[in-house]
């Protein structure tokens, strides 16, 4: 497989270890946190419930409400990191940005921290400031507001069918698609229930008939370091809103390719600014040689974690060495590789798990289990990560491997 290169450069040395305040610690901060390990990093993994995932790595936890801003500040105060990294979005980003302004570096920045808190600001800037193409779309504060943007009078309104998703969620929760006038007030109820944050809004959007879905992990190295780097594009599936599958390297004309890459550089640099550093995951829909923007999540991104298996360099990794200002010369790709995730059938306090050596006799298979302390019905638990001789085969490899291990209720 092609190598990614960038180019030579004389490069400053970084002094280690440095701290790091995670402020979210699921399974992607968990992986992260292994990543900074390696490194010698001292990490302090938050979240609001004890146990995460990233804790259980950590060399310290902390439990708070991340939307009580005078937390995050006593936090900052008490441990003076380098870095606070959030890995969530339901975070008081108005903290951030006074953290920020005080001296304390916020990754990719506190700015573009607040901008993708919540849908509206990142999809207004999107379409409206920097003029990329997205689906049509509208927001409401209420039941009847959003039945009025999706099916009343004039050009404006967004038409059925349409996707309703809150305006702070995680992992494609509260997400559902209308499909008659009918089913509004069920997705507005829906979208309450998994809303993340204390604001009531929603985003209704046209439903784009696409032929395939993509990740473009972006990573904005600092500008004395090196330039924008792209992983190869991500495919992947999802279910209900959420993540089941992803591949890499989806297929795409080389045309397509460079339209995501330009709108990918665009919208990271200007909500990251000059200085900001760190991986980025945007999300487009692609039909034909058409490459419509969906969302951005300025950090390690869910469908990203094929990338254990298919490079040397894990997007984990890679956000890594953009915070401190490492170098990274070339990502080596392994080859065809996938990732399909292993649910919970149920809810119980303390998950276990059985299948796990049936699924590892399969060759080019690795399994992550997260650690989660409880589970619930289609809560992602683990993930199952194969490599094969094509994308197909990787993909059937994944799906039968995660398929091989069930959790006991």
């Amino acid at each position: 497989m092609p190598t990614a290169r960038a180019p030579r450069r004389r490069y400053t040395d970084v002094s280690l270890p440095r701290i790091i305040l995670l402020l979210g610690s699921g399974e992607l901060g968990r992986e992260f946190v292994i990543s900074a390990k390696r490194l010698g990093c001292r990490v302090i993994a938050v979240d609001r419930y004890a146990g995460a995932p990233a804790m259980q790595v950590a060399d310290e936890s902390a439990v708070i409400d991340m939307l009580d801003g005078a937390a995050i500040r006593r936090l900052v105060r008490a441990h003076e990191p380098d870095f606070v990294v959030p890995e969530i979005e339901a975070i008081r980003t108005e903290e951030l940005l006074r953290i920020e302004a005080r001296g304390t570096t916020v990754i990719p920045s506190a700015r573009a921290a607040h901008l993708t808190m919540n849908r509206d600001a990142i999809r207004s800037l999107a379409a409206e400031e920097l003029r990329l193409p997205t689906a049509r779309y509208a927001f409401a504060s209420s039941a009847s507001e959003l039945e009025h943007i999706v099916t009343g009078n004039g050009q404006r309104s967004i038409g059925l069918p349409c996707v309703v998703k809150p305006i702070m969620s995680s992992s494609g929760k509260g997400q559902s698609i209308a499909r008659t006038k009918s089913d509004l007030a069920r997705c507005w109820k829906t979208a309450l229930a998994g809303m993340r944050g204390d604001t009531i809004r929603v985003i209704a959007e046209e439903f784009i008939r696409f032929d395939s879905e993509i990740t473009l992990l972006t990573v904005k190295q600092r500008p004395e370091v090196g330039g924008t780097i792209f992983v190869n594009p991500i495919g992947h599936r999802q279910e209900r809103g959420d993540y089941q599958e992803s591949w890499m390297p989806h297929p795409m004309s080389s045309a397509a390719l460079r339209k995501a890459q330009r709108m990918a550089k665009r919208i990271t640099d200007r909500i990251a600014g000059r200085n900001g550093a760190g991986l980025f995951g945007v999300e487009f829909f692609l039909r034909g040689n058409q490459v419509i923007f969906s969302e951005l999540s300025p950090r390690p991104h869910d469908t990203g974690m094929v990338t254990m298996v298919s490079q040397d360099l894990s997007e984990f990794d890679l956000h890594l060495r953009a915070i401190l200002g490492l170098p990274i010369p070339r990502i080596e790709y392994r080859g065809p590789s996938a990732s399909a995730v292993i649910l919970a059938e149920g809810t119980t306090s303390r998950p276990q798990f059985r299948g796990v050596a049936a699924a590892l006799q399969l060759p080019g298979v690795e399994i992550r289990l997260f650690g989660k302390p409880t589970a619930h019905k289609n809560r992602r638990m683990g993930v199952a990560l194969a490599r094969a001789t094509s994308i197909g085969s990787a993909r059937r490899l994944a799906k039968r491997s995660a398929s091989a291990v069930r959790m006991n209720d």
